[in-house]
């Protein structure tokens, strides 16, 4: 495993499972499956509603607390201040852990300089051990950064071969944010696995597009938390560390970047319509 250090000095394993769309039926197999394969870092969230799942799965598997790196989320409708400071506690009781190892901001919306407030103190008081965000473009990025009481250790947004947030890197970058991946498969769109630079670079070393893809992050330096329900598939996923993609074939999966978004704008109102609605329980 390779890993990144945050920069409150935490390390991070680089490849983690993440559980975005597994069932809360289904959660707690899965993550003991990919706990088996090897994985260490499992990323969730509250609009997940499979934390309890994940949660059973660290009681579970084995493995001991610290050896183990928990991701969550907090959710919009759990934005300011009082709300998310009770729904970090709900979050750890869900977990069934003393501590989350990285607590994220879900979503740029809300009032999340009074979310940041309370991670800020949940990190204070020994319940979180780092603290960061998800899906703030640059200009809501460097609004926290200039404007707000700490820097974030994580920025989690989209990012694959179609959209590799090449210039939301450097500058995450200039301010000691590591960049994570979301979607790093882009959900399969775009014919994503049948994709001919991927199938031709991977077929020199053996490797499948998915792992491909991967190799092409976790060379940039970007943290990655592909999800499977199968475990074959999981064993494949975690299998990218035995090979090294040349500068000439990273350069020609760069050409794959269209510099745009497979899923959705935060910039569009009609999403925000959506998270809005979605955070008051309406398109669950």
């Amino acid at each position: 495993m390779e890993y990144v250090k945050l920069n409150n000095g935490i390390e991070m394993p680089i490849l983690g499972y993440g559980v975005y769309q597994v069932s809360p039926e289904e959660c707690e197999r899965c993550v003991l499956d990919a706990i088996s394969v090897g994985y260490r870092s499992i990323d969730t969230a509250q609009a997940y509603y499979n934390e309890e799942g994940v949660g059973n799965a660290i009681v579970k598997c084995g493995v001991p607390r610290n050896k183990l790196f928990i991701t969550t989320k907090v959710w919009i409708s759990n934005a300011g201040y009082e709300k998310a400071s009770a729904s970090i506690d709900e979050s750890l009781r869900k977990l069934k852990t003393d501590y989350i190892d990285l607590l994220l901001i879900h979503q740029p919306f809300g009032d999340y300089y009074g979310t940041y407030r309370a991670m800020i103190d949940a990190e204070k008081a020994g319940k979180v051990r780092a603290i960061g965000i998800s899906n703030f473009y640059p200009d809501r990025y460097k609004d926290l950064v200039e404007f707000g009481p700490m820097i974030p250790a994580v920025n989690q947004v989209e990012t694959h071969v179609f959209n590799q947030q090449v210039e939301a890197q450097k500058i995450m970058k200039q301010y000691g944010t590591q960049i994570m991946s979301w979607g790093p498969f882009a959900e399969g769109r775009n014919d994503f696995f049948t994709n001919e630079v991927l199938k031709s670079i991977g077929a020199r070393h053996g490797k499948s597009v998915a792992q491909t893809a991967l190799r092409f992050l976790i060379q940039r330096g970007v943290v990655v938390i592909p999800k499977s329900t199968h475990i074959e598939r999981m064993r494949e996923n975690f299998d990218v560390f035995d090979f090294n993609l040349s500068e000439e074939e990273m350069a020609q999966i760069a050409t794959l970047d269209t510099g745009k978004s497979l899923f959705f704008s935060h910039y569009d109102p009609s999403m925000i319509d959506f998270l809005a609605k979605y955070s008051k329980g309406e398109n669950k």
